[in-house]
């Protein structure tokens, strides 16, 4: 799973990228800082199971803090995108060639209005976020009509005169985008187009479908950032009434700050909490201390956290509708075969089923799959059961358990 974070220049992408990631990205006040794509991970806050059955886990690949699970999601912060970016302009196409891999993007809007479609500064508030969410829409579909296009002549008259699937010829023209077959005939279903008669389809009509096919393959949100600027409170409302996307208040500048002085142990802070506590305050300058006050009061109060934890749970848990679960090789005492307690944590898609769970682990488990138990119930669960929220199983095959 690779999450895209996108927007124009300086709306302070590589700022979420650092505070989600804990990376070093560059960081300036001027357009295209950044020119390489800038990976990273972030990591998903899950309440351990380890809570509830009263046992100490040791994770192997993810943290566990005080019963609250960290599960690692991996990221990618491109450079800005400006208007007509599938056309080439600032290097535009690069960067959305970057974007193929990603399953969803969060796309970061500054809030403020401090700057122009350009990533220009403007006078703090004149600028209507609005207008980026417009822009970022079209330059992505517009893209994806782009590809379409090269083989598009060839694709419509195959379908039409060799009788094949539209969908599945646009499958393999698309595979490189991770666009599945299952999208893209949602999105002709919704875009009432005729699969049948493709060379019918209008430039207009590619559009629509490039944009809804985005929307169904691709899914994003809306993160918008720099709420601790006073300008932002009027703009949040108007962002909030796209009824299109899910916005999420977020002040990545004031949650990278609290992440470094929780490191280095000033205060102590868990990422998506709506408080923290000062442990050294000697170690706090008297501005210091009122900037955390202010973020604390303007912030963390107002919105009940920074926003940039709410964005990446929200990705992927309401978003991309994934689920946590546990597996493991003893359901008595929880473990695998080293007596790692809880030692993995897989993140997959509803409905996924106890078979697929053991392809995913290692494919010989999938290919002699017998059945799964769970660790709560001890029952037996056959290769077709759809796996739960927080479900603790272990996975019987003729290769091995898991």
């Amino acid at each position: 799973m690779l999450v895209g974070i996108v927007g124009k220049p300086s709306s302070g992408k590589s700022t979420f990228l650092n505070a989600a990631c804990r990376t070093a990205a560059k960081v300036g006040a001027y357009p295209f800082t950044t020119i390489e794509p800038n990976p990273g991970t972030a990591y998903v806050r899950i309440d351990c199971v380890c809570k509830e059955f009263g046992v100490k886990d040791n994770p192997r690949n993810s943290v566990c803090r005080e019963g609250t699970r960290l599960a690692p999601v991996d990221m990618l912060d491109v450079a800005g995108l400006v208007p007509d970016a599938h056309a080439g302009r600032g290097r535009g196409n690069k960067f959305l060639d970057e974007l193929r891999r990603a399953d969803a993007f969060i796309h970061i809007v500054d809030a403020s209005g401090s700057l122009d479609a350009e990533g220009r500064d403007v006078e703090p508030g004149s600028w209507n976020p609005c207008e980026d969410v417009g822009f970022l829409e079209r330059e992505i579909s517009m893209w994806i009509v782009q590809i379409i296009q090269r083989d598009w002549r060839h694709i419509s008259r195959r379908t039409e005169t060799e009788k094949l699937s539209l969908s599945k010829l646009l499958a393999e023209r698309l595979s490189g985008l991770n666009f599945d077959e299952n999208a893209i005939r949602a999105a002709m279903l919704e875009a009432k187009l005729k699969t049948k008669k493709p060379t019918s389809w209008s430039e207009s009509d590619l559009f629509t479908f490039s944009q809804l096919l985005r929307r169904h393959a691709k899914p994003m949100i809306i993160a918008a950032n720099k709420m601790d600027r006073p300008q932002a409170a009027a703009h949040l409302e108007k962002l909030q009434r796209l009824s299109d996307y899910q916005v999420i208040p977020c002040s990545a500048a004031s949650e990278f700050a609290l992440r470094t002085l929780g490191e280095k142990g000033i205060i102590k802070y868990q990422p998506g909490d709506s408080h923290f506590k000062i442990l050294r305050s000697e170690a706090l300058s008297d501005n210091e201390k009122q900037q955390l006050a202010r973020v604390q009061k303007e912030i963390l109060d107002k919105y009940g956290s920074t926003g940039v934890q709410r964005v990446i749970n929200t990705i992927v848990f309401d978003v991309l509708q994934l689920i946590p679960v546990y597996p493991v090789e003893d359901v008595g005492k929880l473990c695998d075969h080293d007596g790692n307690v809880l030692p993995d944590i897989y993140l997959v898609p509803k409905g996924t089923t106890a078979r697929q769970l053991a392809y995913k682990i290692h494919t010989d488990l999938g290919e002699t799959f017998i059945h799964a138990l769970d660790a709560r119930t001890k029952k037996r669960l056959s290769e077709n059961y759809e796996l739960k929220a927080n479900d603790v199983i272990r996975i019987v095959a003729a290769a091995a358990t898991h």
